[in-house]
């Protein structure tokens, strides 16, 4: 029998079978997809983003970013809100809830001005949603009054959290764009108007690819293109970074997060949880793998968590985040040298190229045996090496050297176990 933890989890109040939603997006556009996918042991649905216009698509509409040969990294999509009435949408969510009574069911709405933030607000409640997410981060509208534009703009993001907030008792959500260099502003203001939870991050805009022949961006559209949002594995970097910005934010901090943004494995899930979000949000890896991705989440954190001895998934959640420091905190008075087991070395001389030409030409080179020979002297511990070379454990941490030959303080050290 497969290992199953408690996973449940508390999120602005609202009780969680386990983390792992669905995040607003076409994985969850109406009521047959969100019910298998709720059988296959999803928490819960960011339902599609409701708002009150139905967009006019354009068709291709998604991309890729990949090299040959290699699964794709990297997702582009020009999508928009629900293509559905709201009515329908509305009907779904409240059809969901009475099936699926123990799941939970966030609204998620975009409006283009008071009134329809309001409107979107009250429907989402009287449909029986748990939870109001106010997307404030697509970048692909064609109405500069939707969408990241309107998250890049703190006083509209704080105004129209006021607006929803006061036209419902469901908890606000606000979604943002990493579209901006601090999203710790946007996200206080959606604090200061009433939200109680923040969403990060939606997708970067981004040109993926060009067709070189046409001289447009990919997809093509009649001969054009347009910059919109790029998601997938690629983004997870970017996502965390964000993610940890705000759980550094003195105010940001202390309100609930629900992290997205290439998640796609369990070990996803948990850097996540360790950077201080509580709940979960995918979308381009089921796009890729299905609905059913979820029992290796599901799987994964149970086994890690019944391994390290965690009883509660809350324990997990921020233990990281006192560990992200500014640059100028980090110890800088050792480096770690590198070592190079010669029975594993395949001698393609990788290390050897990338030190000379990228680095501080610290690898020797027998061009008769082809072997490689660290010069100590030379190196700087960056460690280039160990990331380019293609033979697993081929080149790993080696010697700690201090700086100042006086000192041997404690260093502690990235541990090598099945996990990492």
């Amino acid at each position: 029998m497969a290992l199953k933890k408690d996973l449940s989890i508390n999120f602005l109040g609202v009780d969680c079978e386990n983390p792992f939603f669905l995040s607003s997006s076409p994985v969850g556009s109406n009521y047959e997809m969100c019910a298998k996918a709720l059988r296959a042991g999803w928490g819960g649905i960011f339902y599609k983003t409701i708002s009150v216009f139905i967009p006019n698509e354009c068709s291709p509409r998604f991309d890729i970013a990949s090299k040959e040969g290699t699964p794709w990294t990297g997702f582009k999509n020009m999508e928009m809100t629900s293509d559905k009435p709201n009515e329908v949408n509305f009907g779904f969510i409240k059809q969901l809830k009475k099936d699926f009574p123990n799941k939970v069911i966030v609204s998620s709405i975009m409006g283009a001005n008071d009134d329809e933030w309001a409107i979107l607000a009250k429907e989402s409640e009287k449909a029986g949603a748990d939870m109001i997410e106010c997307n404030f981060s697509c970048p692909q509208m064609t109405s500069s009054t939707m969408g990241s534009d309107v998250g890049q703009n703190p006083d509209l993001v704080k105004h129209y959290c006021e607006v929803a907030s006061s036209s419902t008792k469901l908890p606000i959500i606000a979604k943002m764009t990493p579209n901006l260099g601090n999203m710790e502003i946007p996200a206080r203001a959606a604090l200061e108007g009433g939200a109680k939870g923040i969403a990060a991050i939606n997708t970067v805009k981004s040109i993926t690819n060009l067709d070189i022949n046409l001289r447009t961006g990919m997809p093509v559209v009649n001969g054009k293109s347009a910059i919109s949002g790029y998601s997938g594995a690629a983004v997870k970097p970017i996502a965390l970074r964000f993610i940890s910005d705000l759980m550094h934010d003195p105010i940001v901090s202390k309100v609930p997060i629900t992290g997205m943004g290439g998640i796609e494995t369990w070990r996803d899930c948990l850097e996540f949880l360790m950077l201080g979000a509580s709940n979960l949000q995918v979308t381009t890896a089921v796009m890729q793998y299905g609905y059913r991705i979820v029992e290796d989440m599901i799987s994964g954190m149970s086994h890690y968590m019944n391994d390290y001895g965690i009883g509660k998934l809350q324990d997990i959640v921020g233990s990281a985040v006192g560990n992200i420091v500014g640059a100028d905190d980090l110890d800088r008075s050792y480096k770690i040298l590198v070592q190079i087991d010669k029975e594993k070395c395949v001698k393609c001389g990788r290390c050897y190229v990338s030190c000379f030409d990228a680095a501080h030409q610290a690898i020797e080179y027998d061009y008769e045996t082809r072997v490689p020979t660290i010069n100590e002297e030379k190196c700087v511990g960056c460690h280039l090496c160990l990331n380019v070379c293609p033979v697993m454990h081929c080149i790993t941490p080696g010697k700690l050297v201090y700086k100042d030959k006086n000192d041997n303080h404690t260093v502690n050290l990235k541990e090598s176990n099945s996990y990492l």
